[in-house]
């Protein structure tokens, strides 16, 4: 394990506290990516991956790949189980999936950086959403309604007015 590594792992346990459990997977061409489980009291479980800041990530059109300079990064997935919520083995099938995200930056060359999923998140046809001040179920459907509404006015609903 490297000092890299070695100094994750400890930041790791120093904010999340000791993992429960462990698992590596490795891909062929790459150094080996672990997975590590972190449990709170409550129902949070954390999975976050070791191995992804080994290496500086180098976008794949550069010429020459530094091995000293570039970003690092690991990837934390939080979950909450809740009250009798899933087994944790249902839970622990997202360990491969993240190694496999963590694994990206060896095998394809792309830089991971925090973005939102996709551009138009908490938008719709009228522009930006304003935060409810109801139920989640019925902001659901107020937000439904509000980006359905322009093709289908029935002039007697909120969303018509």
């Amino acid at each position: 394990m490297s000092d890299v590594l070695q100094l994750v792992e400890a930041r790791l346990i120093t904010a999340l506290g000791e993992p429960d459990a462990r698992a590596a997977v490795t891909f062929v061409g790459t150094d080996r990516i672990e997975v590590l489980r972190f449990r709170d009291e409550s129902d949070v479980i954390r999975y976050a991956t070791l191995g992804m800041s080994d290496h500086p990530m180098t976008s794949p059109t550069a010429a020459v790949a530094d091995p000293l300079r570039g970003p690092r990064a690991e990837l934390v997935l939080t979950v909450r189980a809740g009250g009798s919520g899933p087994d944790l083995s249902v839970l622990d099938e997202v360990l491969r999936p993240l190694a496999v995200l963590a694994a990206s930056p060896q095998v394809e060359g792309v830089v991971v950086t925090p973005a939102r999923r996709w551009t138009s998140a908490g938008r719709c046809g009228r522009g930006r959403l304003s935060p409810p001040s109801w139920s989640p179920n019925r902001a659901a459907w107020s937000r439904t309604w509000s980006c359905w509404s322009p093709w289908s006015r029935c002039g007697s609903c909120r969303c018509c007015r």
